[in-house]
């Protein structure tokens, strides 16, 4: 393989990711059976976080988890969802204070999608920016591994 192909490679990598990511993805990381309920360990397991960090967020007033009788959380269909929404957020480094003003919005009802809208397109603009300059720094990387000899990865 020349330069030319090896630049072309490590931009085709940075480009287009090898790992799918899409909505469906993120669809199977939550419940679908509204009448299940899932302890800590296992929402924690399933949302791949730390039960430390579910408590945090309840204490933040990013989820309310209602508790079983003998004071265990409970964690139903709708506190997952919005747990797999807040930890993609946190994820791509929304801040607490934006995921509680979007919370807010949330709970205050339908007359704040416009508001919740905007916060989420700020966002989105925010991780596309983000994402091309990650894309270029990949391919810089795959272009200098690929001169000094080394395999870029399909």
């Amino acid at each position: 393989m020349n330069g030319n192909e090896q630049l072309m490679q490590a931009l085709r990598l940075a480009v287009d990711p090898p790992d799918e990511v899409s909505v469906d993805a993120l669809r199977n990381l939550v419940m679908d059976d509204d009448s299940g309920r899932w302890d800590i360990a296992t929402t924690a397991e399933h949302v791949r976080v730390s039960p430390h960090t579910l408590r945090y967020y309840e204490r933040a007033g990013l989820v309310t988890v209602p508790r079983n009788a003998a004071g265990h959380r409970v964690y139903d269909a709708a506190a997952v969802r919005r747990l797999v929404f807040l930890t993609r957020m946190r994820t791509s480094g929304m801040p607490i204070s934006d995921l509680r003003q979007y919370v807010t919005l949330v709970d205050r009802g339908d007359v704040t999608i416009p508001d919740r809208l905007d916060l989420l397109v700020e966002h989105r603009d925010t991780l596309r920016a983000q994402l091309a300059q990650l894309q270029l720094a990949l391919a810089a990387t795959e272009y200098k591994i690929a001169m000094y000899g080394g395999a870029t990865q399909p």
